[in-house]
């Protein structure tokens, strides 16, 4: 296809035309809508003490390389008092620090010491369930009487061949049955996770206020905002129906099933948006995150409360990251389009990892040898995350590139789900694996010799200090990408377009904002080089004039594609390229 002039044409002062059919949203400054969030598990990111659990003290003194690598918020993981079955996820106070992380001073001191850095501190907040040494289920149990034997989902169970047996089919996260007799009151009580994880009873107005009240504890202490736990999973269905059976069993041998009863009921909505309401009313915009795997963009426009938007402000859109580990450019061309067109103009959260995934550096390279090939799929994967229109979400260790340790025995394993589901389901240790540093000891994670979970043993040239050193680093990918999302106002406040629509080799877009350079975005997702020809014109952009545009790169993987100038180039392998459209001199 020929490239006239005319027709590829951009300009980079004029309004958009009124046939375009790029959407330029309205220039908000509201800081989670522009914010890269750094998921931190405590446990691993910085032991300042020496006992091999990472700890606030030890977030507190990595504050210089967040703010150096361009992190706006952190997102830390539980740090709660807990007996830590689930590692923080089976709270047992919810307005204090688990000691082997810190105090409250220190606590203090973190979001303190972060405001000096320019980051705020969100919080992760565990609505669904407690765990069963919180002081409301130790009343809860102890009686059938006690006034908050309602706190919590009970039910006496049924006979069967005259014996006791839960009430229904359903199924743990775990595995085996998710009810559990209590031996005080001959009763079942109902725990989706672990049976340390008793579900509250959120039909119980008194479970919503004391919840509320936890939150109010936190932001009057300067938390930016939550990160909401399992929170599809909050209500279940009075009937106690069973869950309808599906082919096959899971990994942890159960029967699968299909929990239509106990996950994403409409009932959540009216909660998030009191929720959302309740929060509201402190200053400084803070934010609701949901942990929602959900099937559909219009499920997750639910999330938002659709054209009201007064739910969640970010559930996270799973779908993208975590619903296939294929590199597909037709899949990620359709959920882009998906999340930017059918969320009533709402602001998308990607993310590609988290504690409860392998890394994509593993899911995405499945099968591949190649280090420079998988170094391309990093740097394609966060370009993606950090260059769409959305908010941006990331793991400790993604900007390296960390890898997936899992264990390889069984005795080693950590996780709940590891040693139940073993060795189907290995559990999830090796996304979890102590941050690396640097080449010394332990990464320079923690100073002793035996870490709660091992280093992976890749740190002597994966690490943070390896990293900065190397200019072609996926870890300086990443500083380039975050600085261009807070200094090109076309990434920052532009629209963003689909070009190149029918390649199924390759996903381009290009993100504009009237006045300011077209910035173009290229990925081949492919192990062959293949050539596209980019119809810019497709953006509706008006002409700058007889002397056409011109392209210059940016940042590309590979050193050939500096010398871009127009729409027709050649991408190598997994290469990506981004260019802005420039005015001709």
């Amino acid at each position: 296809m020929r490239l006239a002039a005319a027709l590829l044409s951009l300009v980079l002062a004029a309004p958009l035309s009124a046939q375009s059919s790029m959407t330029i949203p309205p220039i908000d400054n509201t800081w989670w809508k522009h914010a890269v969030i750094y998921e931190i598990y405590p446990r691993s990111f910085q032991d300042s003490n020496g006992d091999g659990i990472g700890d606030l003290v030890g977030i507190t003194r990595r504050l210089d390389y967040l703010e150096a690598l361009g992190v706006d918020a952190i997102w830390i993981s539980p740090m709660y008092p807990s007996p830590q079955v689930d590692f923080g996820y089976d709270i047992s106070d919810y307005e204090n620090v688990d000691p082997q992380y810190g105090t409250l001073a220190d606590f203090d001191r973190l979001v303190a010491e972060a405001n000096k850095h320019h980051i705020r501190v969100i919080l992760d907040w565990v609505v669904n369930h407690t765990s069963d040494r919180h002081k409301w289920f130790l009343e809860s149990s102890s009686s059938k009487s006690n006034p908050k034997r309602d706190w919590y989902v009970w039910n006496p169970g049924k006979k069967v061949d005259g014996k006791t047996v839960p009430p229904n089919n359903w199924e743990s996260v775990f595995g085996g049955s998710a009810w559990e007799m209590s031996p005080k009151t001959k009763e079942f009580y109902y725990h989706d996770f672990y049976k340390q994880q008793p579900d509250l009873n959120w039909r119980n107005p008194a479970v919503e206020r004391a919840m509320f009240e936890g939150m109010q504890f936190w932001m009057d202490r300067g938390v930016a905002g939550y990160r909401l736990d399992a929170v599809p999973t909050l209500f279940e269905d009075t009937q106690l129906r069973d869950e309808p059976v599906k082919p096959g069993v899971n990994k942890q041998g159960d029967v699968n099933l299909d929990d239509v009863y106990t996950n994403n009921l409409p009932e959540v909505h009216d909660v998030m948006r009191r929720m959302r309401a309740m929060v509201a009313k402190y200053p400084g915009d803070r934010v609701l995150i949901g942990e929602t795997y959900l099937p559909n963009i219009a499920e997750v426009d639910k999330w938002y409360g659709g054209e009201k938007k007064d739910e969640l402000q970010l559930p996270m859109d799973t779908i993208i990251g975590f619903s296939s580990s294929t590199l597909d450019a037709a899949r990620f061309r359709k959920q882009l389009t998906d999340v930017e067109t059918g969320v009533h103009g709402s602001q998308p959260l990607l993310v590609f990892d988290n504690h409860d995934n392998e890394r994509s550096t593993d899911r995405y390279t499945v099968g591949i040898q190649d280090p420079v090939a998988k170094d391309h799929i990093a740097k394609l994967l966060a370009t993606m995350l950090l260059t769409a229109r959305d908010t941006a979400l990331m793991y400790y260790g993604e900007e390296l590139g960390m890898t997936t340790a899992t264990p390889t025995r069984k005795e080693d394993v950590k996780d709940p789900i590891g040693i139940t589901g073993w060795p189907a389901e290995k559990g999830r240790d090796g996304e979890r694996t102590p941050m690396q540093w640097d080449s010394s000891p332990q990464a320079g994670f923690s100073t002793t010799a035996k870490t709660w979970l091992p280093v992976a043993p890749n740190y002597t040239t994966l690490n943070v200090q390896a990293e900065l050193a190397d200019p072609n680093s996926l870890l300086n990918w990443h500083k380039k990408l975050i600085k261009m999302r807070r200094t090109r106002d076309s990434v920052r406040d532009g629209g963003m377009m689909m070009l190149d629509e029918s390649n199924q080799s390759v996903l381009s877009y290009v993100r504009y904002l009237p006045g300011h350079h077209a910035i173009v975005i290229s990925l081949n997702m492919t192990d062959k080089p293949q050539t596209i020809s980019l119809d810019l014109a497709a953006a509706k952009i008006p002409p700058t004039g007889p002397e056409g545009y011109v392209l210059r790169t940016l940042q590309a993987t590979d050193t050939e594609l500096n010398a871009v100038t127009t729409a027709h180039f050649t991408l190598p392998p997994y290469a990506t390229w981004i260019g802005e459209v420039q005015v001709p001199k």
